[in-house]
């Protein structure tokens, strides 16, 4: 037996387990909530936005209530409500909506979120990204990526012939591209699954994250290409009625073997979805894929060792 699997033997897990499973403290919301407000102060007080119809938000990893403690930044929105950006399903066109053209393009958008944020915070605060606007430490105690969107719609037709729409956000990155989210069905479906688990599902969400990081802080480049919204989802294709055992290591042990016994092929679990149930988990667009998933499944059960 190896030094390293006596000393997991050892541990408490179950000890650790329910420390890493507590939800975000006061703190953490806190710092959520002043984010979202100095990024509204800061549009607000933007003579060009003063006629824009905009929302401001947290999403993400604060907003679903699974972010673990300096884990990342607080994930601010602004999306522009005026302009959207349409896909087509069921065979609805442009000329079944209402839809007309925009004079306002994204870039000018994002062109304008960063110059309200450097006016607002001062231009050492803010530095554009690629997909984000990233928010440095400043007077008011803010670290944050800021994300400007225009909404986005997906269009389809209903039981009844009805088109109707379901809304997301879209943003087109520096380099080219498009990436589309929905963050309200994330938070939706997350807060039903977490009811539905007896509040497990975000408990074991928070677990496997900060094995994640433990692991990647230990040097396992199983853990390195784990994103912490791959763990979400990967959870979320767990089965209800693998939560709620008598303790988080038999939790932990049900969720870790259903995972990889689910990622073992690509048809077991090429119907899995997103948090969102909108976008396949496993596809050659996401920046993911099926086999990192199942490596860092199995070195998560070694990295345990047996758990009691």
């Amino acid at each position: 037996m190896s030094t390293s699997t006596r000393a997991a033997m050892a541990r408490d897990w179950e000890q650790d387990f329910r420390l890493w499973g507590r939800p975000p403290g006061t703190t953490e919301a806190e710092r959520s909530d002043n984010a979202v407000r100095v990024v509204q102060n800061a549009v607000r007080s933007y003579a060009a936005f003063s006629t824009r119809n905009l929302r401001v938000f947290a999403q993400g990893s604060y907003r679903n209530g699974t972010n673990v403690r300096k884990d990342s930044d607080v994930d601010v929105c602004v999306c522009c409500m005026d302009v959207c950006f349409a896909d087509y399903l069921d065979g609805v066109t442009s000329s079944d909506t209402r839809l007309g053209s925009a004079n306002y393009t994204y870039a000018q958008f994002k062109g304008d979120v960063e110059a309200a944020l450097r006016a607002y915070l001062g231009a050492k605060s803010v530095t554009r990204g690629d997909k984000a606007i990233d928010l440095h430490e400043n007077s008011y105690r803010v670290e944050a990526d800021v994300v400007p969107t225009f909404e986005h719609r997906r269009y389809y037709r209903d039981g009844f012939g009805q088109v109707r729409y379901l809304s997301g956000t879209e943003l087109h990155p520096d380099k080219g591209g498009r990436v589309i989210n929905w963050p309200e069905q994330n938070y939706r479906n997350g807060t039903n699954k977490n009811q539905n688990t007896s509040k497990r599902y975000k408990m074991m969400v928070r677990i496997l994250k900060r094995l994640r990081n433990e692991m990647e802080n230990a040097g396992r480049p199983e853990a390195k290409p784990i994103s912490s919204y791959l763990l979400e989802c990967l959870v979320w294709n767990v089965p209800d009625l693998r939560f709620g055992n008598k303790t988080y290591c038999a939790d932990v042990t049900s969720i870790l073997g259903y995972l990889y016994s689910a990622t073992e092929k690509d048809e077991n679990c090429k119907e899995w979805r997103e948090v969102n149930e909108l976008k396949y988990l496993f596809q050659p667009s996401q920046p993911w894929t099926r086999e990192q998933a199942r490596k860092f499944v199995l070195g998560a059960w070694s990295y345990v060792g047996v758990l009691k």
